[in-house]
């Protein structure tokens, strides 16, 4: 089986409080791409877990993919299934598109399937929540209106624009922004229509550039061709457009420095359009 991994977009992002976990209260629109990695899965049946090709500074223990998988483990219709999976890494790491996240639902919607696991999609979200908050609305699969720390899903309807996607030549700790003592962490709590009406902004703007001169520099470049933003904690900013030819005509234009890529907005995760074709196909 052979699925692609969305990127997703935070339209906005507010931090609407803190909890005593240390975790964060907030809300956010998910906007899902086309912009994907691909992950093939084959059966085998010494009952193991492989990734390849290996990712240097990322021991396989700690990958998502990984992790995904053994979480499945327990609910195989036959123990002695394993997987190999071969990665092929499109989205970048530490960007704030849910790379990893999307890895992890991939593999977790895969593996129900093939693993023959017989669970509900709410069941594997909630385990997918384990992972990282970011997992859920991929294993759900539609663009989302989201509170909680993420995982309290609104399925909706959005335009669908290009984006031209940015990546600065940086790692953004995401432990370091929410831990800044000068983050935003009370913006007052919206309904899904204004957000979905009027937006919002992301409250992790200032906390990032502040500790990334390289987003900043290229968030004041972006901001000069539009309305700027950032996704997650970054450090990849994004800008939409009404068609490809325009966010084309920008990616070329934007500094060598800088990775950049256009896609295209989906309320549907093309994970699930491209596994329900291959069950179709396989019920043949």
């Amino acid at each position: 089986m052979k699925l692609p991994s969305p990127a997703k977009l935070n339209l906005f992002l507010h931090i609407t409080g803190q909890r005593s976990d240390g975790y964060h209260d907030l809300q956010t629109l998910f906007q899902l791409t086309d912009f994907c990695d691909t992950l093939t899965f084959d059966i085998n049946e010494q009952g193991s877990v492989s990734i390849s090709p290996d990712i240097p500074t990322l021991p396989t223990s700690d990958n998502l993919i990984f992790k995904a998988a053994e979480l499945l483990k327990p609910y195989r219709k036959y123990a002695y299934h394993g997987v190999d999976i071969v990665l092929e890494k499109q989205l970048p790491m530490g960007g704030g598109i849910g790379g990893g996240s999307s890895n992890a639902a991939t593999t977790l919607l895969a593996l129900n399937t093939l693993w023959q696991c017989g669970l509900s999609l709410q069941t594997l979200a909630n385990l997918g929540l384990q992972l990282g908050a970011d997992v859920p609305v991929f294993v759900m699969g539609t663009s989302a209106f989201a509170q909680g720390v993420g995982e309290q899903l609104q399925p909706v309807e959005l335009e669908t624009p290009y984006f031209l996607i940015i990546k600065p030549d940086c790692h953004v700790s995401t432990g370091q922004i929410f831990t800044d003592k000068h983050l935003t962490r009370d913006t007052p709590p919206i309904k899904i229509s204004h957000a979905l009406t009027l937006g919002g902004r992301n409250d992790c703007l200032n906390v990032v550039i502040k500790h990334n001169p390289e987003v900043n520099d290229a968030y004041l470049w972006l901001k000069n061709h539009g309305d700027a933003k950032l996704t997650g904690t970054g450090a990849c900013l994004f800008l939409s457009f009404n068609n490809q030819q325009d966010a084309e005509r920008l990616r070329a234009s934007t500094p060598e420095k800088w990775q950049a890529w256009v896609c295209q907005g989906c309320n549907l995760s093309p994970t699930h359009t491209a596994l329900n074709q291959w069950i179709e196909k396989n019920k043949a």
